[in-house]
């Protein structure tokens, strides 16, 4: 089930787990396992991702980093089979991401020459990236009644959907502000009439796509099995610059 109408829908190259993800969603459908569930799963997976990188098996770290981003998919999709979408499901995943994220980024500076400042850095530039992908993909979902868990701007907590409760929306609401909130405020701050121009065209959202979640995961996976691991943190410092790349694209023709 597509978070966009047809003719909106573009290639997302971040979203190469869809296909597995809907399998495995499909296969719960009848199951007491909830979203959440799958997104602890994913947390799992990804720590023991990590592990993998420690010990230098690097084919096995890859394996379960992409499996992280298959779940990572799988619990959204189990939302939208079961029609139970949540706050606390969209939060808890967000703020699992970018934990996870920063532990992977500190892992990868632990075993290479990299220094702190630069694989902080290169956090701050994957964060960036992420952010900037899911604002315009929010903006869009929004736009044309797909999927709308997910709000343009998140600046007020947003009242319990069904099912779940006020308590859980509030905390997780809160740690999200206060890990993505720069965040937000960068990208705002450098498009913030994104919102009001045309649509966007889907060969530019394909391309803002290589910022999301799992399409980064996956170019650290490859460089892994490559043994190439330092070159990690300098690729996404550098590749942080299409940020600015894709923005002027964007306020220039649309």
């Amino acid at each position: 089930m597509s978070k966009l109408p047809k003719e909106y829908q573009f290639i997302d190259l971040s979203d190469y787990g869809r296909p597995i993800a809907r399998i495995i969603a499909n296969s719960l459908k009848s199951t007491r396992f909830t979203p959440v569930d799958i997104t602890i799963a994913f947390i799992i997976s990804g720590l023991i991702g990590v592990y993998f990188i420690i010990e230098g098996y690097y084919w096995a770290a890859a394996f379960f980093l992409i499996f992280k981003s298959i779940l990572d998919a799988a619990d959204g999709e189990l939302a939208r089979i079961k029609k139970t979408p949540s706050y606390t499901g969209r939060f808890l995943d967000s703020v699992s991401d970018i934990i996870l994220n920063f532990i992977i980024i500190i892992t990868i500076w632990q075993l290479t020459d990299v220094s702190l400042t630069l694989a902080l850095l290169a956090f701050f530039g994957i964060q960036l990236q992420g952010t900037l992908y899911n604002y315009y993909y929010v903006i869009l979902r929004n736009r044309f009644d797909g999927d709308t868990t997910s709000r343009v701007f998140e600046d007020e907590t947003p009242i319990a959907l069904l099912g779940e409760k006020q308590k859980n929306v509030n905390i997780l609401f809160f740690i999200y502000k206060v890990l993505y909130g720069i965040f937000d405020k960068i990208i705002y701050a450098l498009d913030r009439s994104a919102s009001e121009g045309k649509p966007f065209p889907n060969w530019l959202m394909t391309l803002v796509s290589t910022f999301g979640l799992g399409f980064q995961l996956l170019i650290i996976s490859v460089l892994l099995v490559l043994n190439l691991k330092e070159f990690i943190i300098p690729f996404f410092i550098g590749y942080s610059v299409l940020i600015f790349v894709f923005i002027f694209i964007r306020k220039a023709f649309y």
